[in-house]
């Protein structure tokens, strides 16, 4: 079973070595050649593709893959991935499977209200705009070849070394507080789960929220990892006392509570992190 992971970055790292413990054979592409060279001690057959070029290493892999993972972020002018391999994604014979990692970015802000997959895209920003345009390209590929293609809407990721723990121990922790504010987040074992869960399953069109099952006040989540560690949590800052980038900014004008419903129901995934709570216990143990 051979499985090709377009942009082979932090996230779609784990699902690499998840499949790989699989059986699966992984091929991913990565920016650099030092970056795949390092990628490749760990047995990820890693080639070089920014974009531009497709090598003939990276044609073959194409035309030789069942399933393929795009973790591609956009360019002003759309996916470069489509772009330079909508043809050879067509034509591949094997391939079952194209999985996009997406954002929730694209439902923009719901003050706070519960919402599921149902719910219509509302971007808020030129960032996310694209997004929902790129999302729509990929489900127009898999309408016109048949080939199952699946959106993931991936919540805030954190895992193994990117984590509020982490950040609390490094001294880089803050405690932003913007009242009624709530976020989701998604440990990185269980994007990898449930696009594990998404292989045995695949459905043509499919969109799936990819977030655990408590959305949270970020303040609250410190404050945890603080408990957990024994350190000293950093004190509380009013939003609107905070100098703020405007990416991060923009995350601050979006609240919603994204249900993750139609994974459970529809993929049999069981989280392993069902909250912020069980992840961050883990992390600790593990000597974050």
């Amino acid at each position: 079973m051979k499985l090709l992971i377009l942009g082979l970055g932090y996230s779609a790292g784990f699902f690499a070595r998840a499949a790989l413990a699989r059986g699966w054979e992984v091929t991913g592409t990565v920016r650099s050649a030092e970056r795949a060279a390092e990628l490749s001690r760990e047995g990820i057959r890693t080639l070089v593709f920014g974009g531009f070029a497709v090598s003939t290493a990276l044609a073959k892999a194409v035309a030789e893959a069942e399933a393929v993972l795009v973790s591609v972020q956009p360019a002003e002018d759309g996916d470069p991935v489509l772009q330079r391999l909508r043809g050879d994604l067509a034509a591949a014979p094997a391939l079952r499977w194209i999985g996009y990692l997406s954002t929730i970015g694209v439902y923009g802000n719901q003050d706070g209200a519960w919402i599921d997959e149902t719910q219509p895209v509302k971007p808020g920003n030129a960032r996310n705009t694209l997004r929902v345009a790129v999302e729509q390209d990929w489900l127009a590929l898999g309408r016109d070849t048949g080939k199952a293609v699946q959106i993931f809407r991936l919540a805030g990721i954190y895992g193994p070394g990117r984590n509020p723990v982490a950040k609390l121990r490094e001294g880089k922790s803050t405690r932003l507080v913007k009242p009624g504010q709530v976020f989701n987040r998604i440990h990185v074992d269980d994007i990898a789960g449930i696009l594990m869960a998404s292989l045995a399953r695949p459905r043509n069109g499919a969109i799936y929220n990819v977030t655990d099952d408590e959305p949270a006040p970020p303040q609250d989540v410190v404050s945890f990892a603080a408990e957990l560690t024994g350190l000293a949590a950093p004190p509380e800052v009013p939003f609107s006392e905070a100098r703020l980038s405007p990416m991060a900014a923009s995350f601050y004008g979006e609240n919603k509570r994204v249900s993750n419903a139609l994974v459970k129901r529809e993929l049999g995934y069981a989280f392993r992190y069902p909250s912020y709570r069980e992840a961050l216990r883990a992390l600790t143990a593990a000597g974050e």
